[in-house]
Formats: C-alpha cells, structure tokens, sequence
C-alpha cells in the first residue's frame, strides 16, 4: 500500500503529538514545586486607576526578582475570567517560589526587599500574603 505525503504528514503529527502528551504526563509540572515555599502577595492600589501607579509597581517587582533565593517568580494581574468564587479587586499579584522556608525568610530581610518596601509602599493601601508549604 502506498502512502501519500499528506498521509504521511498526518499520521506522524498524530504520533507526534501522543509522544508529546505522554511526556508531559510524565513530567508532571507539580514536581517542580514540590518540596517548595510559595509565596503569594496581592496588592491593591491607593490608586487603583493610576497606570502609572501599577507601572511603577511593576517595575520594582521586577527589580525584586533579582533576590538569589528567589527560585520562580511570576508577577499577574485579574485574570478576565468571572464566577463567583474569584476575588479580582486586587491590582497586581506576585508568585514567588523559594527552595525552603530559610530561603523565604533570607528574602524578608534582603537589602533588595527592604529598598522594594521603601520605594513602592506608597503605592498601596492593602497587601495580603498566602504562604503556602507541601501538604502531608
């Protein structure tokens, strides 16, 4: 039996893809964390309206990244999806991810933190903070 190009494109892109799901089920994304200190901040602006506000905060974030402990780091914002059980009154969030609790505690007395809070505490009027462990 003959196989024409098309076929033959077809059927790899489907073993292909097969592979690709077997990989990833394998690879399973929550190992990366496993074993970790999540840190979770939310802030909500003095004004929430103020692009320039949420720019700067933005800015000093990613300045903040640059603490070595820091293993991940990923600054959001509400994402545009609307049920009942999502909170989106906050302006900015900021997902951070440390190898240990020392880690995360080195972090709370950084030079670079502590300049982060000095530089950009004016801009809010509300931070909440979920840490979060491996649960046994």
């Amino acid at each position: 039996m003959s196989t024409t190009r098309r076929e033959f494109i077809a059927s790899t892109g489907k073993a292909a893809v097969a592979g690709g799901l077997f990989t990833l089920a394998e690879n399973n994304t929550s190992d990366m964390a496993e074993n970790k200190f999540i840190h979770h901040v939310y802030f909500w602006l003095k004004n929430p309206d103020s692009k320039e506000d949420k720019a700067k905060l933005v800015a000093g974030l990613k300045k903040l990244a640059t603490v070595k402990t820091i293993k991940w780091f990923h600054i959001g914002q509400p994402a545009d999806t609307n049920r009942e059980v999502i909170d989106r009154s906050y302006a900015v969030s900021w997902c951070l991810m440390f190898d240990n609790d020392a880690d995360q505690a080195s972090y709370q007395t950084d030079p670079i933190h502590l300049k982060f809070i000095e530089e950009c505490s004016s801009l809010w009027n509300k931070v909440v903070v979920y840490d979060s462990v491996d649960a046994k």
